[in-house]
């Protein structure tokens, strides 16, 4: 069995783990539609659109 000469200290531990929490910045996409960010393969909030079709709808004040 392997078993390290010796020990690695918690700041050496902590460095090789500081990438796994890393969060990523989401994805968005513009709307063709309105051309407000939305997140890809969902409905625009702004304009109600998705894939070409009216799926909310809203009303403009």
């Amino acid at each position: 069995m392997a078993v390290p000469t010796n020990k690695h200290s918690q700041a050496r531990r902590d460095k090789r783990r500081s990438n796994v929490w890393k969060l990523d910045a989401p994805a968005l996409s513009t709307c063709p539609n309105c051309g407000e960010y939305k997140a890809p393969h969902k409905v625009c909030l702004n304009c109600g659109m998705y894939n070409g079709r009216q799926v909310i709808n809203k009303e403009e004040e």
